[in-house]
């Protein structure tokens, strides 16, 4: 059993090699045509972002033959539309999250894109496919760093997500800004303002803030995920392996509240009253995970 799990783990890995040689190489062309013909852009976006979903398509698939990992998904099942724009919130415990999400809600809700820094832009392949699949970036700086007449990361922001606004899409943030460990969890709780969650750590609201204010209001829902290990959360490699057989996945999707948009570093009452709605949601969040880990294994919906 250990040697088919290795052979597995080492074929999967060896299509996910090969199929991101292969998304490189169709996306590039198209890529550098809408940056010389700026006119091209939308059709060449709708183009990408297919050839991406088709990727997650390949990838899922493979994974459903490979690992044998069945999702089991509860909550707001049949209210997602590929014509709305979300936020996708979820709280974060293994490198594995991502690919969950992919997979689960991949040609449900519109192409996921999330925020990545300036320097990734560097990174061979992962970079230039991000620039390709128009990522937006991100490129913090104080203002004691900015020239003067330099635009601020907020009108940065907004100018790179000028593009979603003919085009539904899915920003993604993980709110706690680094995997769940009990060491993370246990450091926060000793801390003189520790966390409060028994299953998570403390969000961030900063960012979420940031991105809402960024988009201008053009995400109208929040799409509140909640992943669930029944069996602790697995490494990358185990999840490869086919050592992950079950992963529970909760969701809701709630409207974002127009008072939920505005300026998070400039007006403390603001930053107040966001931060308190993030931490509710967190909060029950936080309750759903003691709920799941309450609940008998063989509840929900499979559509992994």
């Amino acid at each position: 059993m250990r040697l088919i799990q290795l052979i597995a783990g080492a074929l999967g890995f060896f299509l996910y090699g090969l199929t991101v040689a292969l998304v490189f190489i169709l996306i590039m062309p198209l890529a550098l045509i809408k940056w010389v013909v700026p006119a091209w852009r939308r059709p060449c976006n709708r183009l990408l972002d297919g050839i991406a979903s088709a990727w997650i398509e390949v990838n899922s698939w493979h994974q459903r033959w490979l690992t044998g990992t069945e999702i089991h998904v509860s909550g707001d099942v049949n209210a997602l539309s590929r014509n709305e724009w979300y936020m996708l919130i979820a709280n974060h415990q293994s490198w594995v999250d991502i690919m969950i999400l992919l997979r689960l809600f991949n040609r449900r809700i519109p192409y996921v894109k999330f925020f990545f820094k300036q320097e990734l832009l560097w990174v061979p392949f992962f970079g230039q496919a991000m620039w390709a699949l128009d990522f937006p970036v991100m490129r913090r700086r104080s203002k004691m760093s900015r020239r003067p007449g330099e635009d601020d990361d907020l009108a940065r922001t907004r100018r790179a997500c000028e593009v979603y606004r003919h085009s539904p899409v899915t920003i993604i943030n993980f709110l706690e800004g680094t995997r769940f460990t009990p060491e993370k969890h246990a450091r926060q709780m000793r801390q003189r303002n520790g966390g409060t969650f028994q299953h998570l750590l403390k969000p961030k609201a900063g960012g979420f803030a940031f991105t809402l204010a960024a988009m201008d209001g053009q995400l109208h829902k929040l799409l509140d995920v909640t992943l669930h290990y029944p069996d602790g959360p697995p490494s990358f490699w185990d999840y490869a392996c086919g050592r992950v057989q079950r992963v529970n996945v909760h969701w809701r999707v709630l409207p974002i509240p127009d008072t939920m948009i505005g300026d998070y570093p400039g007006d403390k009452e603001f930053r107040a009253r966001f931060q308190q709605w993030v931490n509710q949601l967190w909060k029950e969040k936080d309750q759903q995970l003691d709920t799941m880990n309450n609940t008998p294994k063989h509840t929900g919906a499979d559509l992994g």
